[in-house]
């Protein structure tokens, strides 16, 4: 099944740009340019507005596109069936996963999913949340490892594997009231209307945790005084370990246990899921499922 020609018009979309596309694809420009015209010539529309700026699709262009990343997915998946069918062990997996407690995942599992399939290739990509929804929906990713609400959650499929509690993050030597200390529970319960003026560090607001921690916001009944906002947890660890701020962090770097952080429950305990998430009209390859489990394990243990 040649589809070259489909990647080809594909890449140029995704790239906006003829010049770009050529040198991705590792081919000359003016060669690029001859597939798209005879292209164009054949289903007698053209497909992009050309533009020193970008390429845009037209509204044709678009129709050729959607189709054509659904003839990719189509092609993917008769191939990986196939390969599950008669017990192939050599194949290509995309991985999505968060910055942060992604790497953990992945040197975690996949050496012990390289012994189970030591010819398999597997991809690693860090990307933000929203990034691997997007790379999921077009095609470009086979399986993403994502944190989010329900709410989040795009029209293709997810499966969750747990949930995980929103802590508060202190400096350690912060003078919390007494009151709040006098419990005997590794993780005092502290409402949040306690630290409501100090200034917080935030994740940036495209984060799919922002959402969630400015309701948090709400429902505790105060505007926080953001002080900094971040891509990155562990820049608001090193803020609050430098007595800048406080912060709102999932568990996964509570159970890290970092020096000079002070953790606190909520009294409502918020929660949000740690999902994986893949296309709507998928198949998830033998390997995809096995490496899904591995990652589940390593959730399971932490």
């Amino acid at each position: 099944m040649d589809t070259k020609l489909i990647e080809y018009i594909i890449k140029i979309a995704d790239e906006g740009s003829i010049t770009k596309a050529a040198e991705k694809l590792f081919i000359t420009q003016s060669a690029l340019s001859q597939q798209l015209q005879k292209l164009e010539k054949e289903v007698g529309t053209p497909l992009f507005v050309r533009s020193k700026a970008a390429w845009a699709p037209t509204p044709e262009g678009q129709i050729y596109l959607d189709n054509a990343r659904e003839m990719l997915r189509i092609k993917q998946k008769t191939y990986t069936i196939i390969a599950d069918m008669v017990n192939k062990h050599n194949g290509y997996l995309s991985v999505g996963m968060t910055p942060g407690r992604g790497f953990d995942m992945f040197s975690y599992v996949y050496p012990i999913f390289h012994d189970m399939y030591p010819e398999f290739t597997v991809e690693p990509r860090e990307l933000s949340v929203k990034q691997q929804q997007d790379a999921v929906h077009k095609g470009e990713l086979d399986i993403g490892f994502v944190t989010l609400t329900d709410g989040q959650k795009t029209g293709d499929e997810y499966i969750d594997l747990f949930k995980e509690e929103i802590y508060l993050a202190l400096p350690a030597d912060y003078p919390l009231s007494k009151e709040y200390l006098q419990s005997e529970e590794k993780y005092p319960t502290v409402p949040l209307t306690a630290l409501q003026y100090e200034p917080f560090v935030m994740m940036y607001k495209e984060s799919t945790i922002r959402k969630m921690v400015d309701q948090i916001f709400r429902d505790a009944g105060f505007t926080p005084t953001v002080l900094f906002e971040t891509s990155s947890n562990m820049t608001i660890l090193s803020m609050i370990k430098a007595h800048l701020a406080c912060g709102l962090l999932p568990y996964h770097y509570v159970k890290q246990k970092p020096e000079g952080v002070r953790f606190l429950r909520l009294p409502f305990r918020p929660t949000w899921k740690v999902c994986v998430t893949y296309h709507k009209n998928a198949y998830l390859s033998k390997a995809a499922k096995d490496f899904i489990d591995l990652v589940t394990e390593y959730w399971q243990k932490e």
